[in-house]
């Protein structure tokens, strides 16, 4: 015999009742669990970051416990030169280097991955090039004047007046992603030491840059808009061999360097010159002053 209609349907409904009944448990135990994304992660550690950074306001004190220790700044051996002869130290100014929080979290910015971020708040992308320190950290720290140890130090001040010492057996990250991630860290931490070491390999120094130079050098400013038009290795040659040098190149896209502290200010060349190339025409110059081969 055939069952009812109304029967059969009454089933039907309590079993999709049934069905409903165990669908919304499911989606209330899923509601009920923490979310975990990529996105969160990151605004974590910086939170870490910035409550270490409260913490450790006395600038007279070292941190305690562990320090940073990033994975890819390892040291690079280089054979030191003695304290009497003469050497070279680079300064490069006005470097953008800025820190902002974009969504959950911070980063370093750049003109590639963060243009709509800048131009909605009424800044100019092409002026935020951290690539530019980047590829002049490279050229100076993969110089033949720093594997013989003349070398002295490189210091970075960036375009809002934060000076960063930088020692000259660093190693750099070659990747440009992980450089970011390494200055966004150095920002925040306000040091960094080598892996499994105590050195610190880049801080956050006071400022003014003068104190940190040694007495008796000679101090070149260099800029496309200067009107003493010099040949470098002529330059450097015909220098003293007594006195360090000190190089101060400008990191940005645009603009000029105007220090105080500079004794000369010089053009080496009738084009204008990237950074990293100007940087390049001075190491060339100095390893044929003291037959660096």
């Amino acid at each position: 015999m055939v069952r009812p209609y109304a029967v059969k349907g009454k089933k039907r409904r309590k079993r999709e009742d049934k069905y409903e009944r165990v669908e919304e448990a499911e989606e209330a135990e899923e509601a009920s669990e923490p979310e975990e994304t990529e996105a969160s992660q990151p605004e974590d550690v910086n939170k870490g970051a910035m409550v270490e950074k409260q913490d450790n306001g006395n600038e007279g004190e070292e941190k305690v416990g562990n320090p940073i220790e990033l994975e890819g700044i390892p040291i690079t051996p280089v054979e030191l030169s003695t304290k009497n002869e003469p050497g070279a130290i680079f300064i490069l100014e006005r470097a953008s280097l800025e820190v902002a929080k974009v969504g959950k979290t911070y980063q370093l910015l750049n003109s590639d991955d963060h243009s709509n971020f800048l131009r909605k708040n009424n800044r100019d992308p092409a002026l935020y090039r951290p690539d530019i320190v980047h590829q002049a950290l490279l050229m100076v720290l993969d110089s033949p004047i720093n594997k013989a140890g003349k070398l002295r130090n490189v210091y970075v001040r960036t375009a809002a007046g934060v000076l960063i010492e930088i020692k000259p057996h660093v190693r750099i990250p070659r990747t440009f992603k992980r450089f970011c991630g390494v200055m966004l860290q150095l920002l925040q931490k306000l040091s960094i030491s080598a892996v499994g070491k105590r050195e610190k390999l880049m801080r956050v120094i006071k400022n003014p840059v003068t104190q940190y130079l040694p007495v008796n050098s000679r101090k070149i400013g260099f800029s496309y808009s200067s009107e003493k038009l010099v040949s470098i290795h002529n330059y450097v040659a015909a220098a003293e061999n007594n006195r360090d040098f000190v190089f101060v190149v400008g990191a940005m896209a645009h603009g000029k360097v105007e220090t105080d502290y500079t004794d000369d200010f010089i053009s080496i060349s009738g084009y204008p010159l990237s950074a990293a190339f100007c940087i390049s025409m001075i190491c060339q110059a100095l390893a044929g002053k003291w037959d660096i081969l």
